[in-house]
């Protein structure tokens, strides 16, 4: 919306396998990979290639090791090594880079005299890189639910959530806003809070002082597609928060591009009820 102020930039919170294995590379730079992709003299092109060449690689040997860690167990550099048909130097390098990014951990292990040997395993932040399904869990969770309850259980599951989720919103409020904050920092801290939650939220401000939370993203899309009850619940936490006229305007489940929520003050209300009578 034009002259619009926005707050709360959308953060995605989370990154696919290939991203997060490319963070680890060393000294990985995407704005200096783009400079020097952009001109330079024909053999500094062919440096540039060859070391976009290897990064690929490098990217590659790190997927194919998280994977084989995964299934096969910890495991020396050595015997990875002669698993993925790798040097042990280059499978070496890319641990340590792995290691650097907080996906995998290195113990040693002694074995009678000598050096001890050095086993590698994944740590628990890189269980997230691997397939999940927790959509398909929430949807088969909320339809035995109500196979079990019928709509009187769904709404005190909803019910249970909405509560959790509203303790947990007005102690973010609290603290970054204050108790008594205006209605105008309330609604930012409270798309700042959905922002965190996967929701891709901002807040929004007309020239004329209006009021929205705009979500981009439906972190839950495919349980509240199946379950309305789980959108209404979510206007309810907004109205009970902000304690003031929440309208919902548009909505991700009925096929809309995000879920916009108009904000108006208790004065406001007064003011557009004097204005029609």
């Amino acid at each position: 919306m034009e002259g619009s102020e926005r707050h709360a930039t959308p953060s995605v919170p989370g990154k696919p396998f290939e991203a997060s294995v490319e963070d680890a590379r060393p000294g990985s730079n995407g704005a200096e990979r783009s400079a020097a992709a952009r001109g330079g003299s024909q053999p500094d092109r062919a440096k540039h290639n060859g070391a976009e060449l290897a990064a690929a690689e490098g990217r590659s040997l790190r997927r194919r090791i998280l994977l084989q860690l995964r299934q096969g167990g910890p495991a020396t550099p050595a015997r990875l090594a002669a698993d993925l048909g790798a040097s042990r130097n280059g499978v070496l390098q890319q641990l340590r880079a792995l290691e650097a990014g907080g996906l995998v951990a290195h113990s040693p292990v002694r074995h009678g005299v000598g050096r001890p040997r050095h086993l590698y395993d994944i740590t628990p932040e890189a269980q997230e890189l691997f397939p999940a399904n927790y959509d398909g869990l929430a949807v088969s969770l909320i339809g035995a639910i109500a196979r079990v309850g019928g709509p009187e259980l769904i709404d005190m599951v909803v019910s249970e959530r909405r509560a959790s989720l509203a303790e947990r919103a007005r102690r973010h409020l609290d603290e970054r806003a204050g108790p008594d904050a205006p209605l105008r920092a309330r609604v930012r801290e409270l798309a700042v809070f959905q922002d965190g939650l996967g929701y891709l939220a901002e807040s929004v401000e007309t020239p004329d002082g209006e009021l929205r939370i705009r979500q981009h993203n439906c972190a839950i899309h495919r349980v509240a597609s199946s379950e309305p009850a789980v959108c209404r619940a979510e206007l309810e936490l907004f109205r009970e928060l902000l304690g003031e006229q929440v309208e919902r305007e548009t909505h991700i489940a009925s096929g809309d591009r995000s879920c916009t929520y108009r904000v108006r003050s208790a004065a406001d209300e007064a003011t557009a009820d004097e204005t029609a009578s």
